[in-house]
Parts: structure tokens; C-alpha cells; sequence
């Protein structure tokens, strides 16, 4: 009864874990912003950092803010307060999406290292060697990403 009991414990859970993975699609889809299976936005990089420090800096748990469906992370509370004030400035564009990807019609998750800066719009992309496909017809790309964004996320 007792190994019974267990299998069917293990298979609720399986079914269960099942079920959230999923669901993870479906949520995505109605959440613009790119977040881990816990709703850490951007990897739990500090947006705010990209723009003043010029480099990718992992946010702390210490400093969060709860914003378009996901926790984002913040190196300090100032860089908190800053994306609090004013997160369209701050934020990635495309949900933090790579930016490549989207201009060709789907989404992928982002590398912390694979970033650039255009007109102060934070542009994050799936790796280095992606980024440099996307710089090479960069501005064409955005303008596709635009137009792409956000119905790939239907």
C-alpha cells in the first residue's frame, strides 16, 4: 500500500509539474515581458544598469519591483526607484525578448551580455554572435520588430 501510495503521489506531481510547464506558453503570451519560470524579469539583471553603468549588473533580491506581470531585480534601491519612476525608459524593448528573434516573427530568451543601447532604448538579444547579426542590419531589424511586436507573442 505504502509504494501505492507513493507512485501515486509521483504521478500527481509529474502531472502537476506537467500542467505549469505547460502552462508557461499561455502565460507568456499574455505577459509581454521575458521572465524565468519564478517571473524574474531579463535573467535578474538590472535595467537601470544597462543605461547608467553601460554594462550588464545581476539585480539583487534586496531590490525589486513588481512591474507588467514579473519581478525585476535592481543592483541597488536607487536603480529601483529610478525604474519605478519611470519603466518605459528604462525597460528593454520587446519585453526584453531578443530583439533579432522578434524581428523575424518569433520570440527566444536573451543573454545579459548580448545588449546594446540605440537612441537610449535597451535592446537584449539570444548571444553575442546573434547581436552581431542584429548590428548588421540593425536599424531594418528594429524597424521589423517594431511592426513584429507584440503579436509575436500570439
Amino acid at each position: 500500500m505504502t509504494s501505492r501510495r507513493a507512485a501515486l503521489a509521483l504521478l500527481a506531481g509529474t502531472a502537476a509539474l506537467t500542467a505549469a510547464l505547460g502552462a508557461a506558453p499561455a502565460l507568456a503570451a499574455d505577459d509581454p515581458v521575458y521572465s524565468t519560470l519564478l517571473g524574474t524579469a531579463i535573467n535578474g539583471y538590472d535595467p537601470v544598469a544597462y543605461h547608467t553603468e553601460g554594462r550588464p549588473v545581476e539585480g539583487s533580491s534586496d531590490f525589486t519591483l513588481d512591474w507588467n506581470g514579473a519581478t525585476w531585480r535592481f543592483a541597488s534601491a536607487a536603480n529601483r526607484d529610478t525604474f519605478a519612476a519611470d519603466p518605459a525608459t528604462y525597460a528593454p524593448q520587446f519585453g526584453g525578448y531578443c530583439a533579432w528573434a522578434v524581428s523575424q516573427g518569433y520570440t527566444a530568451s536573451t543573454d545579459p551580455d548580448a545588449w546594446d543601447i540605440v537612441d537610449g532604448k535597451l535592446y537584449l538579444n539570444y548571444s553575442l554572435d546573434v547581436r552581431e547579426t542584429w548590428r548588421r542590419d540593425r536599424d531594418a531589424a528594429i524597424s521589423r520588430a517594431n511592426r513584429n511586436w507584440p503579436g509575436v507573442l500570439d
